[in-house]
């Protein structure tokens, strides 16, 4: 990808643009850069700029607990989709992913996404659960996990 870049965020500026293009693909649970700070001290946050235009953003889950499994999120702002950025970022996520030590790779997808859902079963996920955050909440959402456990 001719100037594609990717790259943790540093600072304040590069933790907006990774606010925005999370708030932005899922307004349903928009995060303040506190939270973002936050999730940047516990998880793998990346941001992707063509050239210097905001593309999406990548997290990496690490493993909770004693388990195994590493989620992988890429977002993509949509007038960047279908240009092979998406698969750009899933694939930094999954090489993440096994330095982590992978062995089931999860995603979660907001269930109104239908680009993002699409993308996730074209790469081989497979629904394995669709929840609510909060009891009565009307937005649902989507665990997927990589069919075949090829992490």
């Amino acid at each position: 990808m001719t100037g594609l870049r990717i790259e943790q965020p540093v600072g304040d500026a590069m933790l907006k643009d990774w606010q925005h293009a999370h708030n932005v693909i899922i307004p349903a649970h928009a995060l303040s850069l506190d939270d973002v700070r936050e999730r940047a001290l516990r998880n793998h946050l990346e941001v992707a700029y063509l050239d210097d235009v905001l593309v999406g953003c990548t997290t990496v889950r690490p493993p909770a607990d004693d388990s195994s499994t590493v989620t992988v999120i890429a977002r993509v702002l949509t007038a960047h989709r279908g240009q092979g950025f998406g698969t750009e970022l899933y694939e930094r996520s999954l090489k993440q992913a096994h330095t982590l030590g992978a062995q089931v790779i999860e995603t979660v997808v907001l269930a109104s996404d239908t680009d993002g859902l699409r993308f996730a079963l074209k790469h081989g996920f497979v629904e394995t659960e669709r929840y609510q955050l909060l009891p009565g909440d009307s937005v649902h959402w989507i665990t997927l996990r990589l069919e075949g456990n090829d992490a």
